[in-house]
């Protein structure tokens, strides 16, 4: 339920003042005014002239950080801060987490939750605890479960994202998960993201209703109902409105995948990030024809032709994102121990137009091994016809 916004921000400065704090971000903007600064992060630390409070700030432009000693000087510099009108504030102490958010009538959402479970170094030793970005102790997984495999493929999946997304990204986010499933990697990335102080608005796509229900259902358990939705649904044609600005496609089967890519690029979303799952369709068109010399032995053998046909595909998938407008890479998502399935096509709009050597680099490609990409389909299908 909303509260007043003063009454919110009286607890937010009660924690950010509290010697448990262990990090606070603030960002985002409320509706129709904007802060001095894009964000701000609080943490303590010690130094050598004692225990201080550290306020990092961006304008956008150029961090700067600052350490205020206890007391009167940390108190006006929270003040000062609670007085800017940021959209957002998460805050962590030893005990407890609240994430606040101002709606666009000027009333404050609240959640309350424990504080995560942190990974403890070995004291005197040189070894030092795995820092994840979503920690394994967080209350969310007592919510979604899990296994430890499962854990460190979210925190996988958070590195992506955070290696995709600029440092100093403000404003509102509209994430789309396609083919959502059981929605861990949603509610993981919904976590994540408004702990980094950003207005996040993600909805998840599914086919099966069973799994809207559950996933909705969940959603509101955790109290993210108002920000975090399901719609159940094909990839291709689930109403997802407005536009979203970045694409989450994570192990769509086969083609699926190409469904997920094509819609990213007609939203003309600033980022996607998309997992391939199978590789069947242009396995089966390799098997309908010899392969073009010297590369018989590419596709002689049945497993060397399926796992050709995978790099083959995913190069492909890359080569149309940036013929259509993205910078896209292909990394390794997770360490193949975990899954084998673990390629990743990270892209990011451009906004400029792809160049002739691009386009011609890719026309040779599937002209020479007589393929065609189930991407290449649905992409041109949106192209009007040549006059």
């Amino acid at each position: 339920m909303p509260e007043p916004l003063d009454a919110a921000l009286a607890q937010v400065r009660a924690l950010l003042l509290d010697p448990a704090l262990t990090r606070a971000v603030a960002a985002g903007r409320r509706r129709g005014r904007r802060p001095t600064v894009v964000r701000a992060e609080l943490r303590p630390v010690t130094l050598k002239a004692g225990p201080r409070l550290q306020i990092a700030t961006s304008d956008g432009a150029r961090p700067y950080t600052r350490n205020v000693t206890p007391g009167p000087e940390t108190a006006a510099a929270v003040d000062e801060l609670l007085a800017e009108p940021f959209g957002n504030w998460h805050v962590e102490t030893a005990d407890a987490t609240l994430q606040l958010r101002v709606t666009k009538s000027g009333e404050a959402q609240v959640h309350r939750g424990a504080a995560p479970a942190r990974p403890v170094a070995t004291p005197g030793g040189n070894d030092r605890a795995k820092e994840y970005l979503l920690d394994p102790g967080d209350e969310i997984f007592a919510e979604i479960g899990g296994s430890a495999a499962k854990r460190r493929q979210v925190d996988a999946f958070l590195r992506a994202l955070a290696a995709t997304l600029p440092d100093e990204l403000t404003g509102p986010l509209r994430v789309v998960d396609l083919g959502c499933g059981n929605a861990y990697l949603t509610f993981a990335a919904y976590r994540y993201l408004s702990g980094r102080g950003l207005d996040v608005e993600l909805i998840g796509v599914d086919v099966r209703e069973d799994q809207r229900r559950r996933n909705t259902e969940l959603a509101q358990r955790l109290g993210w109902a108002d920000r975090v939705s399901f719609v159940a649904g094909t990839i291709a044609d689930a109403v997802v409105d407005p536009a979203p600005d970045l694409v989450l496609a994570l192990h769509a089967c086969d083609t699926a995948t190409d469904e997920a890519l094509a819609r990213a690029v007609r939203w003309e979303a600033r980022w996607v990030l998309a997992a391939p799952c199978c590789h069947h369709d242009l396995a089966k068109q390799l098997r309908a024809h010899p392969a073009p010399a010297p590369y018989e032995l590419l596709t002689r053998q049945g497993i060397l032709r399926e796992r050709f046909a995978d790099v083959l595909t995913d190069a492909l998938r890359a080569g149309l994102l940036r013929v259509h407008g993205y910078r896209a890479e292909v990394v390794e998502f997770v360490d193949s121990q975990h899954t084998p399935r673990n390629l990743l096509i990270r892209a990011r709009r451009t906004g400029t137009g792809s160049t002739g050597p691009q386009r011609a680099e890719y026309r040779e490609l599937v002209d020479q091994w007589r393929v065609t990409p189930r991407l290449e389909t649905l992409l041109a299908a949106d192209e009007p016809p040549a006059a």
